[in-house]
């Protein structure tokens, strides 16, 4: 299910378009981060900053890049103009704030019935977390205009939106490599591949929020804030590290992944049954 007035845009793009995006996405994003890795720049210098923040962008200047080229400025608007969209339901606003949140929450409460202890949680700036989220809210338009915003419509427009939202997932999840190399950061010498499998299901989230908000940018901008500034709640990071591209992570990352799994099918199932339900309504009619 694809909201209504994204399906003029989705029918002038093309295979071509698309690659040109993830090439764009890729590239300014892996070259950006790369050099801050390998230089190495450190993240608090005014250089390593500059190119953390384009290659964050990375993703949105694609989009807009290439929607330029192919639609002009009417195209660039139109994109930009679902982040205005903000009159929805107050449930989904919930739905965006607390997901994350209530995921940890039940991950740890799973960790405490299978181990008789407790998991790490880092409440040490809790109260914090809304004024993170409210900061960081804007800056994720960098991704979600081309994620959700580009990308995500035109994959569903090809393989439907459930299949587009779990193969955007692993694209997404694949675009993060080179973060995993900054040592500042807090990916470095994580699990690479558990993590591709968490934003995998994650994707799925994100593209039944997107649906059932008509297409509003504001909301998985919101969704992308608030899983960035809460996750760490309950800390899933294995503490020294381990091999980035091996599939040790610690319990919390693989209670966290099959609850994500496990959430993912049930929005998966809802997204099938809402395209079920708008063929019926448009056979009968």
């Amino acid at each position: 299910m694809i909201p209504e007035s994204l399906e003029p845009t989705v029918r002038v793009s093309s295979a071509s378009s698309l690659f040109v995006f993830f090439a764009l996405a890729f590239a300014l994003m892996w070259i950006c981060f790369i050099t801050v890795a390998f230089v190495p720049i450190p993240l608090g210098s005014p250089l390593g900053g500059a190119l953390i923040l384009v290659g964050a962008f990375a993703p949105a200047l694609a989009a807009l890049a290439v929607t330029l080229r192919a639609q002009g400025r009417s195209g660039v608007i139109a994109l930009l103009r679902r982040i205005t969209i903000w009159s929805v339901a107050a449930k989904y606003y919930v739905f965006a704030l607390g997901f994350m949140i209530a995921l940890k929450l039940t991950a740890a409460m799973i960790y405490r019935a299978s181990t008789s202890s407790w998991p790490r949680f880092d409440t040490s700036q809790w109260y914090l977390i809304p004024f993170a989220i409210a900061l960081s809210t804007p800056f994720q338009a960098g991704e979600e205009i081309g994620w959700r915003g580009y990308a995500l419509p035109r994959l569903a427009d090809r393989f439907g939106l459930g299949s587009a939202s779990v193969l955007l997932g692993f694209i997404w999840g694949v675009w993060h490599l080179p973060q995993f190399f900054i040592r500042d950061g807090d990916s470095y010498r994580q699990a690479f591949p558990v993590f591709v499998l968490q934003v995998t299901a994650m994707s799925v989230a994100f593209a039944w929020l997107y649906a059932r908000t008509n297409g509003s940018l504001l909301l998985t901008m919101l969704l992308h804030a608030a899983i960035n500034n809460s996750k760490d709640i309950v800390p899933s990071g294995l503490l020294g590290g381990t091999a980035t591209f091996g599939f040790h992570a610690s319990r919390i990352s693989w209670i966290s992944l099959v609850l994500l799994c496990a959430s993912a099918a049930y929005f998966l199932n809802d997204m099938r049954k809402q395209t079920l339900g708008n063929t019926r309504n448009a056979i009968s009619t």
